[in-house]
């Protein structure tokens, strides 16, 4: 199944770690932390709640930012539509010169406060009904306002939004962070959309999106058709991007120590010419 490429990840680099450093003391103190955000963070909710339906599916999704703008679908980590994947649309929908973003609720609801909650979740997930999500979100933001659709994502999301890249013929244009597809879900060879990559040079998550991984992901697009960027960074790791305190504080809780402002800044900005080139009218 295509989710077992970063189950494998997990269990060869990052799964020890969180095993031996989350204790039950630690993790109920983090699950009370992010429980706090998350309450902190739904006071001001400024997303406007869909739900799309295509053939006998259908799902919430959360919209953000200009009407008649070109559209953003920006796809979740495995934790769920939870704080992080929100500050990133909110973040997409205020660049210049603005976007409207679209998160699809591909756990249909449901959030992972931990670990082992975010790992139950993405065994559950189908990954081809989630590219066919996607590409449902892509289509209702074409049908209400965004004459061009890019797709984004981060970890799971970022695998997936590269995935779109190939399944998805109305995709303009995709920005992947931190995964990769694996071969049974799609072949980035065969990329029909402009495809940007971004991996941290000290990413563990072996053949998901470790260097190697970038590197495969890279010689693959580069035996496509579309334009392509694939960069690594050196001093990061996973999910760089998530820089706000309990994005911070969950990162740590797993290990995860780097911090470089200069990056992030640099990893968006990036983004922004990206989306700009292949989105613009």
């Amino acid at each position: 199944m295509a989710q077992s490429l970063l189950l494998r990840a997990l269990s060869t680099s990052l799964r020890p770690a969180i095993v031996s450093q989350l204790s039950r003391r630690r993790l109920k103190r983090s699950l009370s932390f992010v429980s706090a955000a998350r309450t902190m963070s739904s006071a001001v909710e400024p997303f406007q709640k869909v739900q799309i339906q295509y053939d006998d599916t259908s799902f919430d999704v959360y919209v953000i930012g200009k009407e008649n703008a070109p559209g953003i679908v920006v796809v979740q980590e495995w934790w769920g539509v939870d704080y992080e994947v929100k500050n990133h649309a909110q973040k997409i929908a205020d660049l210049a010169p603005g976007y409207r973003a679209l998160i699809p609720d591909l756990y249909r609801g449901k959030v992972g406060l931990d670990v082992a909650e975010a790992q139950h979740l993405l065994d559950g997930l189908n990954w081809k009904n989630a590219v066919k999500d996607i590409g449902a979100a892509v289509k209702w933001l074409k049908a209400n306002g965004s004459s061009k659709v890019g797709v984004t994502g981060f970890c799971m999301g970022g695998a997936l939004s590269i995935a779109s890249a190939v399944l998805v013929p109305e995709v303009d244009a995709v920005v992947g962070f931190y995964g990769s597809p694996p071969a049974d879900l799609a072949d980035a060879s065969k990329a029909q959309a402009p495809v940007q990559a971004h991996f941290g040079e000290l990413d563990s998550f072996v053949g998901f999106s470790d260097v190697a991984a970038a590197k495969q992901l890279e010689e693959k697009l580069k035996a496509s058709v579309v334009p392509h960027e694939v960069y690594i960074y050196p001093g990061v790791g996973h999910a760089f991007l998530n820089v706000s305190p309990e994005g911070k504080q969950r990162r740590k809780s797993m290990g995860m120590n780097d911090d470089d402002p200069d990056v992030v800044e640099l990893a968006w900005s990036r983004f922004s010419s990206w989306m700009g080139k292949y989105l613009s009218a």
